[in-house]
């Protein structure tokens, strides 16, 4: 977005000033840049409140902005839960659904760090099971290594998640089947675990 747009965004009230700001280090480069997303990171560190602010622009119109908004909420989502818990509702809404694939890697990544009620569960279940046959092997990768966490608590899901491994394990990716054998051995020795943070690595 130009400078103009992102002037006019802040007075229409959509954008604060101080999200206006965040913005700035969120803008520029390509979908493999992060711009000054750790500078962002650390500023929301220093006040919680900006949370908000980022969750905003999660939102934004520009989709890198969008992306690297939605990256830094799924990674302070798993060192503080509680913070990100009030903007939950970004992961199940139009965001999941987004034609950039980077942005539903964050997505189902972020979907087991939060609580969840029934409701919004089987929307959360519904993206999870969807995104295991994504065309992207990174977002098939994280969102079965999502639904494997969430077949802890509800083992009708089990079979889904077998299915997808079985898929995983064939000759297709050698990066996939080792994937497999992560997440086989994870639901082997998590039975009585069935929140957990730690992932696996892509």
């Amino acid at each position: 977005m130009a400078i103009g747009g992102e002037r006019r965004l802040a007075e229409s009230g959509r954008v604060s000033a101080a999200a206006a700001s965040l913005r700035s280090l969120l803008s520029g480069g390509d979908r493999r840049s992060i711009a000054r997303s750790i500078q962002a990171r650390a500023l929301v560190e220093e006040d919680r409140g900006r949370v908000a602010e980022l969750a905003e622009l999660a939102r934004d119109s520009d989709w890198l902005v969008s992306m690297r908004a939605i990256d830094l909420l799924e990674k302070l989502a798993q060192e503080h839960p509680g913070w990100i818990q009030p903007h939950k509702s970004l992961f199940i809404g139009p965001l999941a659904d987004s034609d950039e694939w980077e942005i539903r890697l964050q997505v189902v990544r972020a979907l087991p760090l939060l609580d969840w009620s029934p409701r919004e569960r089987k929307r959360v279940i519904e993206i999870v099971c969807r995104d295991a046959e994504h065309p992207r092997k990174f977002v098939r990768a994280w969102a079965l290594d999502s639904l494997a966490t969430f077949a802890c608590t509800d083992r009708s899901l089990m079979k889904v998640v077998r299915r997808g491994l079985e898929a995983f394990e064939r000759p297709e990716s050698k990066a996939l089947q080792t994937r497999a054998r992560q997440i086989r051995k994870r639901i082997e020795n998590d039975q009585d675990k069935p929140r957990r943070t730690t992932r696996i690595s892509v």
